[in-house]
């Protein structure tokens, strides 16, 4: 029998859809398997050869590379080899890449009569996604049904990460350690256990603006290199992004923050917080809501030029006191306070004094910029029971350019009175610390980077509850170090880091 070229089975959904309305008017039953099937092993062999058998024809639709939400490192194999690794299988006679996030999009375009999921999709509540039920959903609406395979299964994740070395082998090493004391659904548990408590996160507003433009060349009289201007896209960062991220692992999520009267944004920025966000907006005149403007060249994300758009002189004594007695009103209504401190003049002694005084539980972060140099340090705070920083910002607030770090967590951690204490290291090990159990180090999670603006206000919103609800702090650090490999694949605060996103990962890494 003649062989039929892999590469000829291979076709675009479009074609395919066509091909398929001809073969279904032929009488034919058309069975359909969708997934990712990063690494083609005997589980999946058998699960196509047993979906076979359903109908007449078996199409084999896959996810886009951009749609595996796997995390970092992942697909391992591209959408184009693994499409042809599929169309090698004798049993398989149609293959096409799925330009859409889930596999509604294929299921309904092809008219799937009889669409195939593995028995461990059988258990839906198990699906992290809850894709399942919008498949089954999609199926019916197309007149199919759903039919589930009872085959051997195996993991390609689980073999990607004992054989392909998917992580760095400082990353390797910890996840072997730490897979022997935590599985997945504990981790994920923990996180969804996070959905009822109550969140009052406090800080500065800011605007990230990304202007992109092209580099050209030198002005011919003057000594400024030339750029040419392409679009723009713009952000709610600050406590705004932080707001967001913390937002999709706690429904009940309260913002208190200060716009200014020249252009306050506010329009934009309600557009731009998630529905569960409330937020109470003070003002202040003679000051805009703060934008950070930077000039950007698209094609690496390289930051050329900034400019900031602010006062940061201290808040006018009728709007502290405002935002003092609404802060002491209702700080004792939430289960933690959260306080994104950018020292963009928002924050000032009055209103730290009230945080310190009337929240129960207090988590901080303090952030230095070109504006606050040296002087937006934690210590300004009296007490905390989570501190959340980075390492150049607690040398700065401890003085010490080059003692042990972790004797500088102790010395805050005493200053403040703060029994558990991350310390941030961009590509370096985070560490954290905890006063009954000492210290832990996590790698990061990935070496992907896209960009890392927003990567540490999204750290410290999932952490913060984290500690609120007494995990470990091995927990909390592995959980930050995914949050934050997540973050740094996002443009600026584009995108919040969403839980299904962070549970898949999270799957990945403890497979």
């Amino acid at each position: 029998m003649k062989k039929v070229d892999a590469h000829e089975k291979i076709k675009n959904l479009d074609k395919l859809a066509e091909i398929v309305a001809k073969l279904k008017k032929e009488g034919k039953t058309i069975v359909h398997c969708h997934g990712v099937f990063d690494l083609l092993h005997p589980g999946h062999i058998k699960h196509f050869e047993a979906a076979g058998c359903e109908g007449d024809v078996l199409v084999v639709t896959i996810t886009e590379d951009r749609y595996v939400g796997k995390g970092p490192g992942r697909p391992v194999f591209n959408e184009r080899l693994r499409a042809e690794s599929i169309a090698e299988l004798q049993c398989v006679d149609y293959v096409a890449i799925n330009r859409a996030p889930t596999a509604v999009h294929a299921i309904e375009k092809l008219g799937t009569d009889v669409y195939v999921k593995g028995s461990d999709y059988a258990d839906r509540e198990s699906d992290l996604t809850g894709e399942i039920y919008k498949e089954e959903e999609a199926v019916g609406s197309v007149g199919g049904r759903i039919h589930f395979t009872d085959e051997i299964s195996f993991s390609s994740t689980e073999l990607l990460n004992i054989h392909f070395g998917v992580y760095h082998e400082e990353a390797d090493e910890f996840l072997r350690e730490f897979r022997g004391r935590y599985n997945a659904e504990d981790i994920i548990g923990k996180l969804k256990a996070l959905k009822g408590m109550r969140v009052l996160i406090v800080g500065d507003t800011i605007i990230d603006e990304y202007h992109y433009c092209q580099p050209m060349a030198k002005a011919w009289k003057e000594t400024v290199i030339v750029t040419k201007y392409l679009n723009r896209e713009s952000f709610a960062g600050g406590v705004l992004a932080a707001a967001n991220h913390v937002a999709g692992f706690c429904e009940d999520v309260h913002l208190v923050t200060c716009l200014g009267e020249e252009n306050t944004q506010e329009e934009f920025i309600r557009n731009r917080l998630k529905p569960n966000v409330r937020p109470k907006f003070f003002y202040r005149d003679e000051a805009p809501t703060v934008v950070k403007r930077r000039y950007v060249d698209p094609v690496f994300l390289t930051k050329i030029f900034e400019i900031c758009f602010l006062n940061d002189a201290n808040l006018p004594k009728a709007v502290e006191a405002d935002v003092c007695e609404y802060l002491s009103a209702c700080c004792r209504d939430y289960d933690i306070v959260i306080v994104c401190d950018f020292g963009n003049g928002f924050i000032g002694r009055l209103i730290i004094d009230v945080l310190c005084n009337r929240a129960g539980f207090l988590a901080v972060n303090t952030q230095t910029n070109s504006a606050n140099m040296g002087f937006n340090l934690v210590t300004k705070y009296p007490r905390a029971d989570y501190v959340c920083i980075d390492e150049p910002e607690i040398r700065l607030a401890t003085q010490e350019k080059f003692e042990n770090l972790e004797e500088l967590v102790r010395i805050v951690s005493g200053k403040l009175g703060c029994p558990r204490v991350t310390v941030t290291r961009g590509n370096r090990r985070s560490l954290g610390f905890e006063q009954d159990r000492g210290f832990v180090q996590t790698p990061v999670l990935s070496d992907e980077v896209v960009d890392r603006i927003g990567a540490g206000d999204a750290y410290l919103a999932v952490t913060s509850p984290c500690v609120a609800a007494g995990y470990p702090m091995d927990i909390v650090g592995f959980i930050g170090n995914a949050v934050g490999a997540l973050a740094v694949r996002i443009v600026c605060n584009r995108d919040s880091v969403e839980p299904v996103p962070l549970f898949k990962f999270i799957t990945a890494l403890l497979k």
